[in-house]
């Protein structure tokens, strides 16, 4: 608790400090104009990258895996969006950390192998969640291509089933 108290009162005191020496060094305007610009250039990159990261936790998942390298990048991604929207230049420097690839993913590899993650438990068996890279190879009985469709109660009676009971006529076509 004393250190997000510290956190959130040295944090913004040391930007205003440094805000204030830098707009002393090449004026007011110039200051706020690298703080809006750094903000722009911050978020225009955190779209791209966060984009990339969507993709790649996509492809993850269809070849069977768990996207725990992207799961974390993304979750860093979010915390470079907050950093570079707050004004100042020392969160734009953190911020800039986590929004570059090649300083991001080393990143988050240390956070999974650290095991924060897998501190969560697993989802077998309804356990709760885990992070694991690769696939496990195993396949269950569900697994395949899924068809979507329609069906009436007159063609439910002619193959023998039941009607869904969490539906009501109206709802089925």
């Amino acid at each position: 608790m004393k250190f997000f108290l510290v956190i959130f009162i040295f944090i913004p005191l040391t930007e205003m400090l440094l805000l204030f020496e830098v707009a002393d060094r090449i004026g007011g305007i110039s200051t706020l104009g690298l703080v809006v610009l750094t903000a722009v250039i911050g978020l225009a990159i955190l779209k791209r990258q966060g984009l990339s990261t969507i993709m790649r936790a996509n492809q993850r998942l269809q070849s069977g895996e768990l996207p725990a390298q992207e799961i974390i990048e993304g979750m860093l991604l979010a915390g470079a969006g907050a950093l570079l929207l707050t004004p100042g230049f020392i969160t734009d420097t953190l911020g800039f950390i986590f929004l570059t690839g090649p300083l991001r993913r080393p990143i988050a590899q240390h956070i999974i192998r650290a095991n924060v993650v897998s501190t969560l438990g697993t989802m077998d068996g309804g356990r709760g969640f885990s992070f694991r890279s690769g696939s496990t190879g195993s396949q269950t009985a569900h697994s395949g291509k899924v068809y979507e469709g329609q069906y009436s109660e007159e063609e439910l009676a002619q193959l023998g089933s039941e009607p869904d009971k969490n539906h009501s006529k109206d709802q089925l076509l």
